[in-house]
């Protein structure tokens, strides 16, 4: 599904520029921010037109970036690593050397939700049981195999694995033909907060040790109460950064306004979603798996990060 979220018409003194911007599903983080972000640039860069992309994700959007079909996408940081290196077992044919990167934004928490009736309270509960794993290869489906693989667990213990989006997960839950999903999202994704004001859930830790067994790029993160209906307490889990990434076709002076209109319209974008609350200027560098586009590496030298 392809939207125009925004869109300027150009007098005729100035070039058109158009910005594709990919994200993932509608009922997730990206779609939203990607939807703020577009309205942003259609108003701050002249001759500019933007559109938002709804996508699998991560992994699609850098193949999207590599072929020249996007201008810039969402993607996970561990997913943004393979890609660079061309892990071939993550979705990616060769290392995708025309990437380059713009700014870390906000961390995806891993969020493991499994319906109350169920009895899952912890990983070791989702053997023989039935748990969706996100779309084949996307980030959430990349994080899940990780995740699991640190606590001793594999898709063969499932009783059932699918591998559906986040809305289609929800959807099946709520029928009660699903127990558990792990969805990789920024805090307050729509999707489990509709499952949890539809039915009982239970969030389920990741615990500590298996974070630390994970290592780079995951960190230790907390749910904190209150996220979604029913959370009573704080859940331990992983969180993993997302980086804002285009490619090497895109002019240094398109790819300077992106980094620099992002920065100077945090509330606008945190309107678009909360998760927008957590992006940082100072952390627009840390763990950074690409080369940065020239155009953004201006940007930061004139903020003093570089």
């Amino acid at each position: 599904m392809i939207t125009a979220a925004a869109l300027v018409v150009p007098t005729a003194s100035q070039a058109e520029e158009f910005i594709n911007i990919l994200t993932g599903g509608t009922s997730g983080v990206y779609y939203p921010l990607g939807v703020g972000l577009s309205e942003i640039y259609a108003e701050g860069i002249p001759g500019a037109r933007t559109q938002v992309q709804s996508t699998k994700a991560s992994v699609e959007n850098l193949n999207l970036l590599q072929q020249g079909k996007g201008e810039l996408a969402l993607a996970l940081g561990d997913s943004v690593k393979m890609a660079w290196e061309g892990n071939t077992d993550a979705g990616f044919k060769g290392p995708l050397d025309k990437l380059r990167g713009i700014a870390a934004v906000y961390p995806n928490y891993i969020q493991i939700v499994a319906t109350k009736e169920s009895g899952i309270k912890t990983l070791a509960d989702l053997k023989g049981k039935s748990v969706s794993v996100g779309a084949p290869k996307s980030g959430t489906e990349l994080n899940a195999r990780a995740i699991f693989a640190a606590a001793g667990i594999s898709y063969d213990d499932f009783a059932k694995t699918e591998y559906l989006p986040f809305a289609e997960s929800v959807e099946l839950m709520k029928n009660r033909q699903l127990d558990a999903t792990l969805q990789s999202a920024g805090l307050g994704v729509a999707s489990i907060k509709d499952l949890s004001t539809s039915i009982a859930v239970q969030m389920v830790e990741v615990p500590a040790d298996v974070v630390a067994t994970l290592g780079a790029p995951y960190i230790d993160a907390t749910i904190p109460a209150g996220t979604y209906d029913g959370q009573d307490g704080d859940v331990k889990t992983a969180a993993v950064v997302n980086f804002l990434v285009t490619n090497d076709g895109v002019s240094d002076d398109t790819a300077y306004a992106m980094t620099k209109l992002l920065f100077e319209n945090l509330p606008k974008l945190e309107a678009a979603h909360k998760a927008a609350a957590q992006i940082k200027l100072e952390n627009a560098l840390k763990g950074m798996p690409l080369p940065l586009h020239p155009g953004a590496e201006k940007y930061y030298k004139e903020q003093g990060l570089m």
